[in-house]
Parts: C-alpha cells; structure tokens; sequence
C-alpha cells in the first residue's frame, strides 16, 4: 500500500497542472497514469488557447460573454467568469515555463481567430499547442519531485464513511492491485470520445474517470452534450484543427459554394461548432455534400502559412487521405470530439463526494454549457487544473489519512478474476464496443429525436447485458491489454447510458443537443442542468439551476 496527500489520476494538462500547483503548495503529491504523459490526449490538441490580453485592448468580460453564448447559456457564468479572467496569466505562466508560443511581426505573443469569438484571442503554438504545452508540464513535475506511477490502471475509488480516501490500481505491466491511500483525490482522467465511434479521440478516452467517479457516487451533469467538431478527416475521424478556419479556410459544397453565408453570415465559417457542424450536416442531408462530406480549402491560404502554422494537418492530410492541401480541397464531416458533460464539481474542483476532486474534460465546472468554444479547453484544463490542486493542497494540510488496508482491494481482485472466468460463449470486448460506438454516432450526433434515443438506450443496455459474459481470452497477468480493454469497456457502457438518459430528459434543442422533434430552445422550462447519479435503484436523474449573472439569456445568432 503506498500513502500520498493528493492523489492525481491522468497525466493530462488538467492533471499536471494540478500536480505541479499541488506540489508547489508543500504536498507529496503523486499521479497514477495509464500511459506515459506525454503521450496523454491533451497531446492531440492542435489550435490554440485562448485569454484576453488587457495590452491587446481586450477584455477577460468580452471573453465571458463569447463563452456563454457559445454555450447557448447552459455554462454557469461564476464559473465563466473565473476561466476568463485567469486565463490571461496562466498563458503568461506557460510561457515563463518555456512555451515556445508563436509571435507576430513585432515579436509579441501572436494571436489567431477561432469560432464563436469576435476578437483575436487565441494564442498558439503552430497547430500543436496541446503537445507543447504538455512537455513542458511534465518537466515542471518532475522538477517538483511528484511521484508518477506510469502504465498504472485505475480501478475503483476507495470511499469511508462517505469520504473518498483513495484508490484501487492495477499495474499494468505485473498485473499487481495495489491500493493508494489519499487525503485527496483528483480525477484528471480526459474525455469518453471512443464511446463513439469514430472520434477524434485516442483508442484510450474511454471515460474511466467518469465512470468511476459516477460508481463511487458523484454526480455526472450535462452528459447530453457532446461536442461534433466540424472539421474531422472523412473515415477515419482524424482532427483537421479549426486553426485552418481561424487562419482563412474556406468550407465549400458539391457546388463550390460557401455556404456557411446561409447559416452565419457574419461569423461565416467561425461560427460557433455546434452552428458549422449542423450547417455542414444540412448540407449533406440536402444532398450538396460530396459522398457524405463537405470539402475544406486552405489553398488560397498560400505556401509559407500553411508550412509555418498549419504543418501538422499538412502531414494529415497526405497521410491519412493522399490529400496535399497545398493543391487541393480535403473532405471533412462532423465528428463526436469533445464531452462538454462530466462530474459535477465546483469553482475549485469539488465534486459532491467529499475529498474527491474533478478537473479537464472529465469534469464539468459548468464553463462550456451546451457548445464549447474552440481553445477554451485547454484554458479549462490549466485555470480549473490549478484550482484543484491549490485547494486540495490546503485541505490535506489539516487532514489524517482514513485507516484504510489492503483489503479495499479485494472486491476489485474478485471481480477481475470472474471476468477471466468467463468461457468463450460471450463476446470479446471489441464487438461489444464497436456496436455501442456506431449506434452512439448514429443516434446521438448532430440531429437527434426521441425514437432514435430510446433506441440508442435500449442498445446500450442490451450490451451491458452482454458485458456480464464478456470474455478474456488472455488469463495473463503482464501487460493483459485484453482484459485492460474489457475494463474500459465497462466504463464506458455506464458513460453511454448516461449521455442518453440525460438526452431523453431535455425537451428541447440547445447547444449540442439539437432534436428534429423539438427544435427551439425552451428557456422557461429547460435553462438547467441534467443531473445523473448511480443508485441502487439504477440511474436518478434530477435538476439544478443555471447560474445566471449579468448575461440574460438571448437569441443566439452569428
């Protein structure tokens, strides 16, 4: 059994950021990984971060009120307004860490344009500013002597008396459970994107996090809102960054039109996602798509920007599609790439299970609403990262460790051994996961109604059903990726009965959520939040109040 003051799981930026913060504050902090950090999902993020900069003539108030419209004013404004107003030196933090950020004609820390913003606010590195900002956090952590327990799997978290207290892991190379205690617990665990299929998302955002936390008995809040990015490589799902938008790209149909000059005429292609997405998707319901797609062009962008700012999806794009971009449009569609639903938590982190903490996309502090802004992700993962590793330092520092053992361990020992037990009548992890993924995608995308989720619904739980019998065709202990797989499976049956559960709930069409069969907002009866607990009675779902404060609610339009 190993003993730390604040327990991370995930080595994201969300988790680093609170590791180092916590750090920092005097704690012994360690973090449990399933992969190298650097290799965690944040990595993936391409376009930017977004702040206002007061020597730019902006102002963190405009930044608010851009994000809450975005969010189609599902987002708590308290919470909004922190983000925005500490965005500003976090990015200024990253880059005395040594963050190479890309900078204008005068040396100064340039800036790009991304959807649903009126101004220039997003700060970049290239087209790989997740990746940047990622390695230099993990040198910031080692550099504080924060302990990483790297390819280590999370399986359960450990809750005394109401309190959670720490965690059951399995170490992936030995297969060894081994339980950690903890005054604190972060849960920095990433997204649930392979839930669906495809996605932008990496093969391991499997919502383990939210899954678990979701067992243990915190609250999961807006799961229906699931973010279809515009722009995602047909096929495959691969992300094109919509930093090729914020830098002049132009979306085009079968006739060569733009046609976002129907849907947004003064935002055009930077409206926000949820608005591209379903003009993209109309567009190929109607019949102007191109086998399903639309095309984006960057040609006209020229030569030099495109090496210099756009250089990864340059690689993409011929890599993943023959495309070169330099000559010739790329094929895109909307894909499932961000869940702006996850554990319900406060300003500083706090979920409703006392001594566990939530922060990135796992979480939900309520900032993105019903449509997140492009480059507020990884503004959420820093600013509410940090937050939570302030705040669970300072309360560890009065807090004695629960009189936990080893035995903790046993009922996560048992339910493994049962699912080796299994014959070879059940199906293997990978059926069940691609079935639940396809009818996630085709019932639960851009355009939704109530017959199509009471089916997603009545799917998912079918393959829990078929989930009991799963089978692990390898008993073996060291590096058994066959039964990690099947672990995460489990997890994410819970994440996909929630998304629908809570999707059925709204009656009415916002943000994300867009129903054929109820396409206003309703803001007398639906301006809340959908709430999902586990009981012993099953899924409870219940309401709870958006917090307004000095944006009233309007018509949203771009």
């Amino acid at each position: 059994m190993f003993d730390h003051d604040v327990l991370i799981i995930g080595a994201g930026l969300a988790g680093m950021r609170a590791a180092l913060a916590a750090g920092e504050n005097g704690a012994d902090v360690a973090v449990v990984t399933k992969v190298h950090p650097v290799r965690s999902h944040s990595n993936a993020a391409q376009g930017g971060i977004n702040a206002a900069l007061t020597d730019r003539g902006d102002d963190w108030k405009e930044h608010a009120y851009d994000t809450i419209k975005g969010s189609d004013y599902l987002g708590d404004q308290d919470a909004v307004s922190i983000m925005c107003m500490e965005a500003g030196q976090e990015v200024i933090n990253m880059e005395h860490m040594g963050v190479i950020f890309n900078r204008d004609e005068e040396g100064r820390l340039g800036t790009r344009a991304f959807g649903g913003q009126r101004r220039e606010r997003t700060f970049f590195v290239s087209d790989f500013t997740g990746q940047a900002l990622l390695h230099v956090l993990y040198e910031q952590v080692l550099k504080v002597g924060v302990r990483i327990y790297e390819e280590w799997f999370l399986l359960s978290l450990i809750v005394e008396e109401g309190e959670c207290c720490g965690a059951v892991v399995m170490e992936i190379r030995s297969g060894e459970i081994r339980v950690i205690r903890a005054k604190a617990v972060i849960m920095a665990s990433g997204g649930l994107g392979r839930v669906f299929e495809p996605s932008t998302n990496a093969l391991i955002c499997t919502g383990d996090g939210m899954g678990i936390a979701y067992r243990a008995g915190a609250s999961l809040m807006d799961m229906e809102m699931v973010q279809y990015h515009p722009t995602t490589l047909k096929g495959s799902g691969v992300l094109i960054t919509e930093g090729a938008r914020g830098e002049g790209a132009y979306l085009l149909n079968a006739n060569g039109e733009r046609f976002m000059e129907r849907y947004a005429p003064n935002m055009m292609e930077l409206a926000s996602r949820d608005v591209v997405s379903r003009s993209e998707q109309t567009e190929i319901n109607e019949g102007r798509g191109i086998n399903g797609c639309v095309m984006l062009d960057v040609r006209h962008l020229g030569e030099r920007l495109i090496r210099e700012r756009l250089s990864q999806i340059l690689e993409i794009a011929r890599d993943f599609a023959n495309v070169d971009l330099l000559t010739e449009p790329i094929p895109i569609q909307p894909g499932m790439h961000y869940q702006m639903g996850g554990i319900k938590t406060d300003v500083n982190g706090q979920t409703q299970l006392p001594g566990l903490y939530a922060a990135g996309e796992c979480a939900n502090v309520s900032v993105h609403g019903g449509n997140r802004l492009g480059a507020n992700s990884l503004l959420d993962t820093l600013v509410f990262g940090r937050r939570s590793g302030e705040h669970a330092a300072e309360m560890t520092r009065t807090k004695s460790h629960k009189a936990i053992t080893d035995k903790a361990a046993e009922g996560d020992r048992s339910y493994i051994q049962d699912l080796l037990d299994h014959d070879e009548s059940g199906d293997m992890f990978g059926r069940i996961r691609m079935e639940m993924g396809q009818v996630m995608n085709r019932y639960l995308a851009v355009y939704r109604d109530q017959e199509g989720m009471e089916f997603a619904l009545s799917k998912v739980r079918e393959l829990r059903e078929r989930f009991r019998l799963v089978h692990v065709p390898d008993k073996g202990k060291t590096f058994n990726t066959n039964l990690m797989f099947t672990l995460e499976l489990g997890m994410m049956v819970d994440c996909a009965e929630t998304i629908a559960l809570s999707a059925i709930e709204r009656k009415e069409s916002r943000g994300a959520h867009t129903r054929t069969d109820m396409p206003d907002r309703d803001d007398e009866n639906w301006l809340k939040h959908i709430l999902v607990k586990s009981t012993v009675d099953g899924p409870q779902v219940d309401h709870l109040p958006v917090v307004i404060t000095d944006w009233e609610p309007q018509v949203r339009t771009y």
